[in-house]
């Protein structure tokens, strides 16, 4: 059975969200949120004001509207590489927090939908068409965790 997600932190599987605060330290900085830490390497090599400015914002609704906007250039290889920044970020997460690493893990095979109704990339989008790819990173950051963990010899 499909386990979707959106938004709210407080719906039990919240903590998949980018939203979520579940802080990491990756690069040498202190990233509140992954939304921070996405949002703000659109911009890691063109404007280093306005990545800094990202990741220190207070809240992840922040960061999004900072890394939307189109008044500074985006890096020029953003398209290429997004989806290798939020794994990293995603994998950063889970490998911090213990606690939603074993939610995480405890979805055993099932498939993980971000339920965005507007986001058809990152989402599943209103009519359940869109890629999906923040679900697929989280299903692939669950295998790279049980992986590691059967490495270890313990149980995940």
């Amino acid at each position: 059975m499909p386990i979707y997600f959106y938004g709210s932190r407080s719906q039990p599987y919240g903590c998949f969200s980018n939203f979520s605060r579940h802080g990491f330290e990756l690069e040498r900085y202190w990233w509140v949120t992954n939304e921070h830490y996405f949002q703000a390497h659109k911009f890691a090599t063109t404007d280093p004001l306005w990545f800094n400015k990202i990741r220190e914002v207070k809240t992840p609704r922040e960061a999004a509207q900072m890394g939307r906007s189109r008044k500074y250039p985006l890096r020029t290889d953003w398209e290429k590489i997004k989806d290798e920044i939020m794994e990293r970020g995603v994998l950063k997460k889970f490998e911090t927090h213990g606690n939603i690493r074993e939610i995480l893990l405890s979805t055993d095979d099932e498939l993980i939908v971000e339920n965005s109704p507007s986001d058809y990339y990152w989402g599943c989008g209103i009519d359940g068409t869109g890629k999906n790819k923040l679900g697929l990173i989280l299903m692939a950051v669950r295998q790279t965790l049980r992986d590691r963990a059967a490495v270890r010899g313990t149980i995940a």
